[in-house]
């Protein structure tokens, strides 16, 4: 019955009123999630016996019975006049309604439950303040309309814009790519040793303090892998690192991003891929050397002074830096972290809906 009586004005939403709208589909699919568990339960003062005699009895004198449902429904008021339920909001359930669902047939006897009701109770048991699905539905549909999430996410001057917001919608037009490179001996002359160079260049550039000559060693070591960030065919970041597997943990040797560039925030969505990476090929943490000018940064991404590895995992493995603060971050393997910004926007968007 909930369904045929929710069909036709959900199909025909853009006809209606706002305030109506409103109604129908937001605070009516309430009222049937009510007036079903009256229905089911086994304590609704609508299937005792005497109800009925008791109501009129009651009629006689012009009183209005307040009956204490079950906890899981609100308060419902039963007027006076057996024909007609009435809500403290003043919606009223006409005899008619009752009689085509069956209510008033046999007041004194419980309806049985259907066999695909009772699968259904004892896989989701009901609880107290659950939102109805329909209304989830109703959220859900509106969340995921492309119209409806594209114009927040394009606006970039938003206060509530991701950090990363720029840099994905610029990597899902192919203004931009990710790629994960390293050198190797039988390479010849091709892109990937182009752009190993122009990582060269950005890392001397915006890492003056380090010397040259250990930056073409990080950038060119065996080792050492690179996720280059490539911008209408030229490098503009990267973040070099040095993989343990055995270990469990990968060393971060060096971050950077083009000071052009850095005011669309690529060093999150840069961070943000490389723990992906790692995701998939079963490395669950980072430990790197962080200056004084990089600690902020990294604090950001979400490393800390406190290493979650013993030091017997790393000790021997990497180099220490003299002046520079050893962070840490323990990957969550159930996060997509391309997308975390994203998924956490579109659930606050649907907490948000929910509570309107």
């Amino acid at each position: 019955m909930r369904r045929q009586v929710l069909e036709q004005p959900r199909q025909e939403k853009d006809k209606l009123p706002l305030e109506k709208q409103t109604l129908i589909l937001t605070h009516f699919p309430k009222f049937l999630s009510m007036l079903e568990e009256e229905v089911y339960s086994q304590n609704s003062p609508i299937w005792d016996q005497d109800f009925l005699l008791a109501s009129s009895r009651t009629s006689q004198l012009g009183i209005q019975t307040v009956i204490s449902p079950p906890p899981v429904a609100g308060t419902v008021l039963y007027n006076s006049n057996p024909s007609s339920l009435e809500q403290p909001n003043g919606g009223r359930t006409s005899s008619a309604c009752k009689a085509s669902s069956g209510l008033e047939t046999n007041p004194g006897e419980k309806r049985k439950m259907n066999d695909s009701h009772v699968l259904e109770e004892v896989k989701r048991p009901r609880v107290k303040g659950d939102i109805p699905v329909e209304l989830i539905n109703e959220v859900m549909s509106t969340i995921t309309d492309p119209a409806a999430i594209l114009r927040p996410e394009t606006n970039f001057l938003s206060a509530h814009s991701a950090r990363d917001e720029a840099a994905r919608l610029e990597e899902r037009r192919g203004v931009s790519e990710f790629h994960v490179i390293g050198n190797s001996l039988n390479q010849k002359p091709n892109k990937i040793l182009m752009w190993l160079l122009g990582l060269q260049n950005v890392f001397s550039h915006q890492l003056p303090r380090m010397p040259k000559e250990y930056i073409i060693w990080l950038v060119f070591h065996l080792k050492h892998k690179t996720l280059a960030l490539i911008k209408d065919d030229s490098v503009i970041g990267g973040i070099c690192f040095c993989m343990f597997p055995s270990q469990g943990f990968t060393e971060i040797v060096s971050c950077a991003v083009t000071s052009n560039e850095q005011v669309k925030v690529y060093g999150t969505h840069l961070m943000n891929h490389l723990k992906d990476y790692h995701i998939n090929h079963d490395i669950l943490n980072f430990l790197p050397y962080a200056d004084g000018y990089a600690i902020g940064y990294f604090k950001k991404q979400g490393f800390s002074k406190e290493i979650k590895i013993p030091k017997t995992k790393y000790v021997g493995y990497i180099k220490d830096y003299k002046g520079a603060t050893l962070m840490g971050c323990e990957l969550n393997s159930r996060i997509p972290y391309t997308d975390f910004s994203v998924i956490i926007k579109k659930q606050k968007e649907i907490i948000k809906k929910i509570i309107e």
